[in-house]
C-alpha cells in the first residue's frame, strides 16, 4: 500500500503554523493492522489530533509473551491549546494519557499493575522486574487494543530522522506543551550550545520499604523513587524551559528519558479533558521539593493492562 508522507520538518512546521492536516504515515506499509491514520490541524488557538491509534512503524508481536492483547483501531480526538500556560503547582497524571505522539499513538507512563492490588505499590513498566511485554518501541497493548508508548518511541524517532544531532519533537503533552527526546541543548536558552542527554532529577530511595512488599528500594515500583531537586537537568515533571527548533524564543517542554520517570508523571500546565481515560479530568498535584512520586496513570481496570493479577516476587 502506497501512502503519501510529508518530511518530518515540513510536518512539524505545518502543525505549528497552519490549519492544514498533517500526514505522518509511512511511504509504504505491509501490515495486517490496517492503515495508520492521523491528522493534526491548528485552528482558533487549538491543536486537534484525530487518529485511529494504529502504529506507522514495525511493532513487536502482539499477542505475545507478556502481553496477550491484539492491536486494534481506536478513535482518538485529542484537543490541545496552542498557547499553554504553566501553573505554580503541577497537575497529577493519574487517569489520563500523558500526551500523544505525532503519529497519533498515546503516551502513558504508568501501569495498572499493582502489588496485592494496592494502588500505592504500582509496578514500573520499564523496571526490568516484571515482564509487561514491551516491544522495541517501548510500547505494548491494553485489553482495548490500544497500542501505547511507555518511553522513547524508537520506531517513530527513526521515521522522523532522529540522529541525536538536533532536538527532535515527537509529540504533544496533554497540557499543550511539546515533547522531545532526551537530546537537548546543554545551555537551555542557547540554541548554539551542544546537545547532551538530559538527566532526570528522580532518584531511587535509599534503604528498605516500610510495609507493603518490603525489601530494598530498587526501582520495581513507582513509589521506590523520589524527586531530588537539582540532581539532574529536569524538573519534577521531567521538563524544563528553553529554546527548541520549533520554538526559537523558548518554551516549556518535556523530555522523554531512558531513566525513570521516562515520561512525565505530572503536567506543568493544565491537561485537556480529552486525554482523560475515565471521563473526567485529572486532579491537581502539590508543590515540589524532595518527595515521593504521584501515582501513575490509572489503567483500564483492576485487572491491569492485561486483565490478570501482576506477578508476585
Amino acid at each position: 500500500m502506497k501512502i503519501q508522507i510529508l518530511a518530518a520538518a515540513m510536518s512539524v512546521a505545518a502543525s505549528l503554523a497552519s490549519a492544514q492536516p498533517l500526514d505522518t504515515r509511512p511511504s509504504s506499509a505491509t501490515t495486517t493492522l490496517g492503515e495508520s491514520k492521523v491528522t493534526i490541524t491548528v485552528s482558533g488557538g487549538e491543536r486537534l489530533v484525530v487518529a485511529n491509534g494504529l502504529p506507522d512503524h514495525t511493532t513487536g508481536r502482539f499477542p505475545g509473551r507478556g502481553n496477550p492483547n491484539r492491536i486494534s483501531a481506536q478513535s482518538y480526538n485529542f484537543h490541545l491549546p496552542t498557547a499553554p500556560k504553566t501553573n505554580a503547582a503541577p497537575h497529577d497524571g493519574r487517569g489520563a494519557w500523558f500526551g500523544v505522539a505525532l503519529n497519533g499513538i498515546p503516551f502513558e507512563p504508568g501501569t495498572a499493575e499493582f502489588w496485592n492490588n494496592r494502588r500505592e505499590w504500582n509496578y514500573e513498566a520499564k523496571s526490568g522486574f516484571i515482564d509487561l511485554g514491551l516491544d522495541q518501541n517501548n510500547a505494548h497493548v491494553q485489553p482495548t487494543g490500544a497500542y501505547h508508548y511507555h518511553g522513547l518511541p524508537t520506531g517513530l524517532m527513526t521515521k522522523l530522522g532522529g540522529d541525536g544531532k538536533k532536538m527532535l519533537l515527537v509529540g504533544w503533552a496533554a497540557d499543550g506543551f511539546p515533547m522531545y527526546t532526551s537530546d537537548a541543548h546543554t545551555v537551555a536558552r542557547d540554541a548554539k550550545s551542544p546537545l547532551k542527554k538530559m538527566r532526570p532529577s528522580w532518584q531511587i530511595k535509599k534503604g528498605e520499604r516500610e510495609g507493603g512488599p518490603g525489601g530494598k528500594y530498587d526501582g520495581k515500583f513507582t513509589a521506590d523513587h523520589e524527586f531530588v531537586k537539582g540532581s539532574g537537568d529536569l524538573d519534577e515533571c521531567n521538563g524544563r524551559f528553553g529554546v527548541t527548533p520549533e520554538f526559537p524564543s523558548g518554551t516549556y517542554y518535556y523530555c522523554i528519558t531512558e531513566e525513570f520517570p521516562q515520561l512525565g508523571r505530572q503536567w506543568r500546565g493544565t491537561p485537556d479533558p480529552s486525554f482523560s481515560k475515565r471521563g473526567s479530568g485529572p486532579g491537581g498535584g502539590g508543590p515540589g521539593g524532595r518527595r515521593g512520586p504521584p501515582g501513575g496513570p490509572g489503567g483500564p481496570g483492576p485487572g491491569g493492562d492485561f486483565n490478570r493479577p501482576p506477578r508476585r516476587d
